[in-house]
């Protein structure tokens, strides 16, 4: 394809960079997209996967037909296979009536099932059956349906990973991931960054109907170099924030840097790094050691500092309830590190850490860490907590 021709899709989809990565993936999107081969899109959460579906349909055969995107990580396990294939009346308890699944509906066009990665293993196996013969079965009801559907799939699960650990099957993987399209992480593409900020300030201004925002050329190389754990939608929720509270419109690298979240100079697993080419397993393992470290620590100065306000109190006054006295010596000097030997056990301690600070609110520890709802609950179960 010709550099105008890429231009002209980016310009359809609003889509904003100019990294060769980038090219090169809207390249293979319509490429594939006159065939009816399975395309398996991947890439961190927040980089933009859901643009590359509608490319493809938007260039196939089936571009006049319907189509539909479904998020498979925020559909209860309960209903998913409803969703996705259907019901007859009485089903299940609330089935009063009988409905049409999107693999029906979706007939003739295409279906883009987000976070696959998230389906029940049961699911899966109804997928694979639809994605190698076209037929699928409504809840409740013995008759063999057809469907002619185009399904292209996105995750930011490790898959191979998930398979050795029994979560995802291996051959609804390689049917699933006939091409896959690897969306670049936004640390990836730092070029783009600071043309993505300028789109995001100017929509901003527009919207609240005030100056755009600009940036300093530190504030720009600062930007340039901040790892974007969120990506593109961590990079779009600053731009907003700093649009709405800052009333000097000239953004110096001191005031960026109130905004980027977990202080960049301490927090190591949100800068960019050297050494990211070694492996995105061992990165997340390691982004997620040193967040459980960086917690740790956090804790370990709240103590101390509930230990200097006990110190500072006169002789008989009341002992704040955190921190408990034993024999002149209270419990924030007799800390023992916490020696964390693997992933899982960062991992639980992170998740165990998180549902302290909330309470054993669910939701808000699946915001928190990251992790969808689902998962979070999986993990729970896995971990005993």
């Amino acid at each position: 394809m010709t550099r105008d021709e890429i231009q002209a899709i980016k310009q359809r989809f609003n889509i904003i960079g100019m990294s060769p990565v980038l090219n090169r993936d809207i390249e293979v999107a319509v490429q594939v997209a006159m065939t009816d081969l399975s395309v398996l899109v991947t890439g961190e959460s927040g980089v933009g996967k859901e643009f590359f579906p509608q490319i493809i349909h938007a260039y196939s055969a089936r571009k006049h037909g319907p189509y539909f995107a479904v998020n498979c990580g925020a559909i209860p396990e309960g209903t998913i296979d409803s969703e996705l294939f259907g019901h007859e009346k009485g089903a299940f308890t609330d089935a009063r009536s009988e409905r049409k699944g999107y693999f029906e509906i979706a007939n003739g066009g295409t279906l883009f099932l987000d976070e696959v990665g998230e389906l029940p293993m049961q699911t899966q196996v109804r997928l694979l059956r639809v994605l190698e013969t076209g037929e699928f079965i409504r809840m409740g009801s013995s008759q063999v349906q057809k469907t002619n559907v185009r399904v292209v799939a996105a995750t930011n699960l490790d898959i191979p990973r998930a398979i050795s650990e029994g979560r995802f099957r291996e051959d609804l993987y390689y049917r699933l991931n006939t091409v896959e399209i690897k969306v670049p992480a936004l640390r990836e593409r730092k070029e783009d960054i600071p043309l993505l900020f300028r789109k995001f300030a100017l929509d901003f201004a527009e919207r609240y109907r005030m100056p755009s925002v600009r940036l300093s050329e530190e504030a720009t190389e600062l930007l340039k170099n901040y790892y974007w754990q969120g990506n593109i939608r961590q990079l779009k929720n600053i731009a907003e924030q700093i649009s709405i509270i800052e009333t000097n419109h000239d953004i110096t690298a001191d005031t960026l840097r109130k905004y980027l979240p977990e202080n960049e100079h301490t927090s190591h697993w949100q800068l960019a790094r050297p050494d990211q080419a070694s492996g995105d397993a061992y990165m997340n393992e390691r982004e997620l050691l040193y967040k459980v470290l960086f917690e740790m620590k956090r804790d370990v100065g709240e103590l101390k500092q509930q230990l200097a306000q006990l110190r500072s109190q006169p002789a008989g006054a009341a002992v704040p309830s955190p921190v408990v006295v034993r024999n002149d010596k209270t419990e924030a000097e007799d800390i023992t590190p916490v020696e964390i030997t693997s992933k899982e056990e960062a991992e639980r301690e992170l998740i165990r850490k998180s549902l302290e600070r909330n309470k054993g609110n669910r939701k808000a520890t699946a915001s928190e860490t990251g992790y969808s709802e689902r998962t979070l609950y999986r993990k729970i179960k896995e971990y005993g907590l």
